[in-house]
């Protein structure tokens, strides 16, 4: 009798992961018991009543509890299959396990100018810019508002960012709130325009909202009013807390992380307890504080650890999770930049992260650069190549063109060769691979200064699929109100 052959996959592809189930359980455990005992304010009277009457315990103020039978209900009742799509209404995003996602990060202060090389201002022509650059980079899946507009009212900012990007790109948007709830409904009644309707829009959504609150366990009024209306509206929602180790969390990585997960799961009762099924998208931002210069770094080796420990967490509850990937703490697209990309591009798309943002940042989350949007486009097209891993088949381990050349002989004239060459090999397109004669008769130009004429040439003849008419004049009237008024 023959012997059974286990099946196994026809590609190998790598994965990285930390924890064991054990360690998971006992991670989330922790995370309860916080819920359960610590407890967190939410300051916001109606979310505070209806999670009473779910089984909250209130205390004195804005302060509750949230017993674990609360928290395992609404993992329960989260909805799991969301789908984004993008402007033209196609699904081009599952945010399924292992299923991940590139994107830019939001609200830069300043840009590094792509004429003058002058740190300035950002303007919402920044914004425009960024993102038709992304559209024309396929390793970028979706778009955030790569710059915090100086030269706008207050009051259109979210709006006009919005507006900014569906102008100059048909991929999906990410877009933060901060203005309060009338930019919110703002930006929604835009993307229910480019859907066609808010039906169209609860079915086929093409806006993600991101979302934050005051760490440690504070729920501000305006992040639960945020977080309301997004489940009301079926407004995927990233609800996720930023921590210091050390100032807004413990010092220890694990005490900080349980108190992130803890977090993430308090914003995921109220979101289910408003909505259950609205879909809802978990992780956090925990990185140490850096003692001496008191800033946020976003190349340290404790973000990394975060990421992988919340795609776990997040696979155990089977709820799509948000990461971050190619953002530096240098200001210029220089070698520290493209370390501190290539580790966290490849930590996150190993981990499995959904949607992996920040893409282009320097300065520790202050400044953008066109550059840096391909310095952090060139590392995804470096890591989509490895995480794809080896397809072992016939046809790849190709054992009759090996017999076929034998010994001594070569493979460039093949057909095999010339059958595979453009999906066996990565090619960069900034990157140098020239002879050292041949870079030095080409002006001995440095990364940045490459990718910034990259960028240009991108950026001129990229011409992004118009908006409709009716949908252009819309969008012009909901982004300009304080203009109108």
């Amino acid at each position: 009798m023959l012997e059974r052959v286990a099946q196994v996959p026809s590609t190998w592809r790598p994965r990285l992961t930390l924890l064991d189930q054990p360690r998971l359980e006992r991670l989330h455990a922790a995370a309860k018991k916080i819920l359960e005992t610590t407890g967190l304010n939410v300051h916001h009277p109606e979310m505070r009543r209806k999670l009473a009457g779910a089984g909250a315990r209130l205390g004195e103020g804005p302060h509750l509890t949230i017993p674990a039978e609360m928290i395992e209900h609404a993992l329960a009742t989260a909805g799991q299959d969301i789908v984004i799509h993008n402007r033209l209404g196609e699904p081009v995003m599952p945010l399924g396990p292992h299923q991940i996602y590139f994107g830019t990060g939001s609200d830069l202060i300043y840009t590094r100018d792509a004429e003058t090389m002058e740190r300035r201002a950002s303007t919402v022509e920044d914004v425009a810019g960024a993102a038709r650059l992304c559209d024309a980079l396929d390793e970028i899946d979706f778009v955030m508002s790569f710059a915090l507009p100086q030269d706008v009212p207050n009051e259109d900012v979210e709006p006009q960012q919005y507006c900014a990007l569906l102008r100059n790109t048909i991929k999906p948007v990410i877009m933060t709130s901060f203005s309060g709830l009338d930019a919110l409904e703002r930006v929604h009644q835009m993307a229910c325009v480019v859907a066609g309707s808010e039906r169209a829009f609860r079915q086929r959504p093409n806006l993600i909202l991101y979302g934050q609150f005051v760490s440690p366990l504070q729920h501000d009024l305006q992040a639960v009013e945020r977080l309301v209306y997004c489940a009301d509206h079926e407004i995927p929602l990233i609800y996720v807390p930023t921590i210091m180790p050390g100032a807004s969390g413990p010092i220890t990585l694990a005490g900080s992380l349980a108190l992130a997960a803890a977090e993430c799961l308090a914003g995921l009762v109220m979101h289910q307890t408003q909505r259950p099924g609205a879909p809802f998208i978990f992780g956090a931002c925990v990185s140490q504080l850096d003692m001496r210069t008191m800033l946020f770094p976003y190349g340290s080796p404790e973000w990394r650890l975060n990421d992988l420990v919340m795609a776990e967490l997040a696979r155990h509850y089977g709820l799509p999770v948000f990461g971050t990937g190619g953002a530096t703490d240098s200001k210029l697209a220089d070698a520290q930049a493209g370390a501190e990309y290539a580790a966290s591009t490849l930590v996150a798309a190993m981990a499995g992260t959904n949607l992996i943002h920040d893409v282009g940042y320097l300065d520790s989350g202050l400044t953008g650069s066109l550059e840096s949007i391909v310095l952090g486009a060139e590392q995804i097209r470096w890591v989509k190549q490895f995480v794809n891993g080896i397809e072992v088949s016939e046809e790849t381990l190709a054992l009759e063109t090996i017999a076929r050349v034998g010994p001594g002989e070569q493979f460039l004239d093949q057909d095999h060769t010339l059958e595979h060459l453009r999906r066996a090999i990565w090619t960069p397109f900034v990157a140098d691979r020239d002879g050292y004669d041949t870079w030095a008769a080409g002006g001995a130009k440095d990364y940045a200064t490459r990718a910034r004429q990259y960028a240009r040439q991108l950026l001129s003849s990229q011409e992004p699929q118009p908006l409709d008419e009716s949908v252009e004049a819309a969008l012009g009237e909901l982004s300009n109100r304080s203009s109108s008024s």
